[in-house]
């Protein structure tokens, strides 16, 4: 398997949830995800409240946002477990799952990221991610489907129009 194997889920990778046990990403198999590497002390931050607002306008049409913390960019997510959960909830009303804080590029980087780097965006990057909130599209069928840089915010039309094929289709 490559990283870049068009016909391999990223949901049947094992990670916690950020308050412990297994986020059991299997669960939204034949549902639409979107994964998002998260940072509570990031200029990009405010973008946890659009993707509040993403989560909550299509929960019910089977789709969810995932939030992953990395502390990997300036140091932008040092808080413990406990810590972010706060921040989120108290800051922005984050209601999506969050997983545990991981390391999204190098050596260390997560199995999960290993799955997502390998598919390019629509400018064609592929590869390590760039900086916070950089967003990963996942169709029902556990593939990615679409990559977006940080700077695209939640409601972008681009990224809402993919929301919508998806979740269409």
């Amino acid at each position: 398997m490559t990283t870049n194997d068009a016909h391999v889920s990223v949901l049947d990778v094992d990670i916690d949830a950020l308050q412990g046990g297994s986020a059991d990403l299997k669960q939204y198999l034949g549902q639409t995800v979107l994964i998002v590497n998260v940072a509570s002390k990031c200029g990009l931050t405010p973008q946890y409240a659009g993707l509040e607002r993403l989560h909550e306008r299509y929960a019910d049409r089977g789709f969810t946002v995932v939030g992953v913390p990395c502390n990997q960019f300036m140091g932008q997510e040092p808080g413990t477990s406990a810590e972010i959960a706060e921040f989120c909830s108290a800051t922005y009303g984050v209601t999506f799952p969050m997983t545990e804080k991981v390391e999204v590029n190098g050596e260390g980087r997560h199995p999960l990221y290993e799955r997502l780097t390998g598919f390019a965006d629509s400018g064609g990057h592929s590869g390590d991610i760039r900086w916070n909130f950089e967003k990963f599209l996942v169709g029902r069928d556990g593939r990615v489907v679409a990559r977006f840089s940080p700077q695209t915010e939640p409601e972008a039309a681009e990224l809402v129009a993919a929301v919508e094929a998806q979740l269409a289709g």
